[in-house]
């Protein structure tokens, strides 16, 4: 049996970002391709059957591929300057979780597939869980299709580059309905195991969330030669208006919104720009919570424009509403394993995208520094390990 911590160490070197620390990996791009690659060795190491789909998502399977099926798997794809752990540690749980039932003598009775799905994080295409969107119609493939990169490369550019027709990409009833239950095992996004002493969780539910571009137009021009008075300055407005992103969230119970990419054109020092393109992420307990929170944003941030003699556009590029996992399946999980913690999350996961049509459940392994999204991403190798133990206990249960 290979360990999930020594298979990570196999790409520890795919993908180091010099700049950022931690990894970039993104949908479709050099790096991802690589690691694709190598889940494909992997894979065929432990003579599974590797199909792709029509949407770029890799299906490993034990047993014919067929309607009943149980998955598992995550994604290899992280955000800029990312952790090792937030997706891969669920590929490499569930391909260590093969070979643990494996040695015990297991056989599925029912067909089991270990998963990675494409581009989750939106790191390059601005949209997360883009693979698990298409496959079940969550996104509508000719906008997915103009989805670009910041280098301009569209995802039907990118796709086609690797291999894929791009006229195919949508929602695949095929496949989706060979997807019994999906088990997606993920590093916690959180301190919730630390404050309670457990190395294993499963999850009650996740945070409605959303993704919008404010874009705030002025006028670009010379910052030394243009007196205040004669400014219309986007930049002024667009600071108000992620300092707005906080103050709206601290007015919602358990809401949180972040600005962590702004864009201005042309960039120059001393120049005035002549827009600004600042992305929000804001998520809280409900889409009422979320959708006040946004609101109060527009409005501060219509207001700011206003004053400024500028032009805001809001454009909403993704939405996800608050996912309540199966209970039934929750619960028959968290007995199985000895009655572990059940724990919401605010972070958004392929799990949630599929909830919508297959029962579907998560296990969070404990995160010692509850940082994710950020080099600093941990779990220790022994908590590792208990996640694999609780992924082929329930995996054993599910396809037995």
């Amino acid at each position: 049996m290979t360990s999930a911590t020594q298979l990570l160490a196999s790409i520890e070197g795919v993908g180091r970002d010099p700049r950022r620390g931690g990894f970039s990996r993104h949908g479709f791009d050099r790096v991802e391709l690589e690691l694709r690659e190598w889940f494909l060795a992997e894979a065929e190491r432990r003579g599974l059957a590797v199909r792709g789909d029509r949407n770029g998502n890799l299906w490993a399977w034990w047993g014919e591929p067929g309607p009943g099926a149980i998955v598992t798997g995550s994604h290899l794809d992280s955000v800029p300057g990312g952790g090792a752990f937030d997706g891969p540690l669920g590929v490499v749980s569930a391909l260590s979780a093969v070979d643990m039932l494996r040695e015990r003598g297991f056989t599925p009775a029912k067909p089991l597939a270990v998963v990675v799905f494409a581009e989750e994080e939106g790191g390059r295409f601005g949209v997360p869980c883009l693979g698990s969107r298409l496959l079940s119609g969550a996104i509508d493939p000719d906008t997915a299709r103009r989805l670009a990169d910041p280098d301009g490369v569209t995802l039907a550019d990118a796709v086609t580059a690797a291999g894929l027709d791009p006229a195919r990409l949508g929602r695949d009833d095929d496949v989706l309905a060979t997807i019994g239950t999906f088990v997606e095992l993920h590093v916690e996004q959180g301190r919730g195991l630390v404050d309670l002493g457990a190395p294993v969780a499963v999850a009650s539910s996740i945070l409605a969330h959303g993704r919008w571009r404010f874009r705030f137009t002025g006028e670009g021009n010379h910052a030394g030669a243009t007196l205040l008075g004669d400014r219309h300055d986007p930049m002024v407005p667009a600071a108000e208006m992620v300092l707005a992103a906080r103050i709206a969230a601290a007015d919602v119970e358990d809401a949180r919104a972040t600005v962590g990419r702004l864009v201005p054109n042309p960039g120059g020092t001393n120049v005035i720009a002549s827009s600004v393109d600042v992305w929000l992420d804001a998520r809280a307990p409900d889409d009422a919570a979320t959708r006040r929170v946004l609101e109060k944003i527009r409005t501060m941030a219509s207001d700011a424009v206003h004053r400024e003699g500028c032009v805001l556009t809001v454009t909403e590029e993704s939405y996800g509403d608050t996912v309540h996992f199966e209970p039934g399946l929750r619960d028959r999980i968290a007995a199985a394993l000895g009655g572990i913690p059940v724990l919401p999350t605010g972070a958004g996961h392929d799990a949630g995208v599929l909830a919508a049509h297959v029962p579907t459940a998560m296990l969070f392994v404990r995160n010692p520094t509850g940082v994710s999204h950020a080099p600093e991403e941990y779990a220790e190798p022994a908590d590792c390990e208990s996640g694999v133990t609780a992924l082929a206990a329930v995996l054993g249960q599910l396809a037995g």
